[in-house]
């Protein structure tokens, strides 16, 4: 039995039970995992006789939060204030890392993301149309100075092998033709249990039935450790020629300041190994500009990867400091400083 527990100030945690026979707005934001775990929060209410409705008739509402950079941290403080005068409830990484912020805009419920993986059957759910969504693993294996995530997420936890597998193949049963495996980090899954995510994607490949598996982002760290052999995973007819790869800098120095657990070199080492492979494999990239200390040389180093690299898609974010990081004690650059160098970035991942 899950009992209420004190909160501080303005939250208080519940269980879901508290929303039993409600009608219940729910708002996600944030990565696919996030997401995964709205799908799933309304499986449960579902269960517990509650209806899902729009804003205006709901009796509870629910924000299922992100606070990745400042922007996002922003735009939740936002939304939970225009439902302050509400039934208000709280979920994902916000409440677990930031509750006092909260506190400062509405007084809310928190339900803790724990929970809603303690009541809910398995790690898949439905996404959107024919895509099946299955959630491999939670919290990851980096130690990123600037990351609020890893925080609030906590140390690699990864699904048993066995319950991934029945995830895939009731979401095929049941009509999905993508599947996607999400994750902090898919490819560190099974660090925490001695296995191997390529060893998993080969289990998953031989499911019978038509789909095809879309990996989630992947931290080159853990990539490096399995790159012959998940490069060999990739061969299969039922896994999507994608890789998305978040680099972050191309500047060693940064990345060492970073704490990210590899140097540019690594990145382009996994790039050329994949399109010697697969020539036509579509890799993806994150890059941050104005951390913290990153001088023009470091920049243009950067601006280099990029171009060695050449990714099909890039998403660029100004440094935002984050509560709580190791980052965080930094001295910032000038707003104007990140600004440039981010329309430059993408300037240059446009003309790629």
């Amino acid at each position: 039995m899950h009992r209420r527990r004190p909160g501080r100030r303005g939250t208080s945690d519940i269980t879901i039970e508290d929303l039993r026979g409600k009608k219940v707005y729910i708002e996600s934001y944030g990565c696919t995992y996030n997401h995964a775990d709205a799908r799933r929060l309304e499986a449960i209410l579902e269960g517990l006789g509650c209806r899902l409705t729009g804003p205006d008739e709901a009796d509870a509402v629910i924000i299922n939060t992100c606070t990745v950079i400042g922007a996002t941290e922003r735009k939740m403080l936002r939304r939970l204030a225009a439902f302050a005068d509400r039934d208000l409830y709280v979920t994902g990484c916000m409440p677990l890392v930031q509750r006092e912020l909260i506190n400062s805009v509405c007084t809310a419920h928190v339900i803790h993301p724990d929970e809603i993986h303690e009541r809910a059957s398995g790690v898949g759910s439905p996404g959107a149309g024919a895509i099946g969504v299955v959630q491999v693993a939670s919290g990851c294996v980096g130690r990123c100075s600037y990351c609020i995530t890893r925080l609030a997420r906590g140390r690699l936890k990864s699904a048993p092998p066995e319950e991934i597998l029945d995830a895939v193949r009731g979401l095929v049963a049941s009509g999905a033709f993508e599947i996607q495996l999400t994750g902090q980090d898919v490819a560190a899954w099974g660090l925490d249990r001695g296995e191997s995510l390529p060893d998993l994607l080969q289990a998953i490949t031989e499911i019978p039935g038509r789909f095809a598996v879309r990996l989630g982002m992947m931290h080159p760290a853990p990539v490096l450790r399995i790159l012959d052999p998940l490069i060999d995973a990739y061969a299969s007819e039922k896994m999507f020629r994608f890789l998305h790869l978040p680099v972050q800098s191309g500047s060693d120095a940064v990345l060492e300041r970073m704490q990210r657990g590899y140097r540019a070199a690594d990145v382009i080492r996994i790039v050329d190994a994949f399109r010697e492979r697969y020539p036509n494999m579509m890799i993806s990239s994150d890059f941050i500009t104005g951390f913290p200390g990153e001088t023009d040389e470091e920049f243009r180093q950067t601006l280099d990867l990029l171009r060695r690299a050449a990714f099909v898609k890039v998403n660029i974010t100004r440094y935002s400091r984050r509560p709580g990081t190791p980052a965080a004690a930094l001295k910032d650059l000038p707003e104007r400083i990140r600004k440039d160098r981010s329309r430059a970035l993408l300037a240059e991942a446009n003309r790629i």
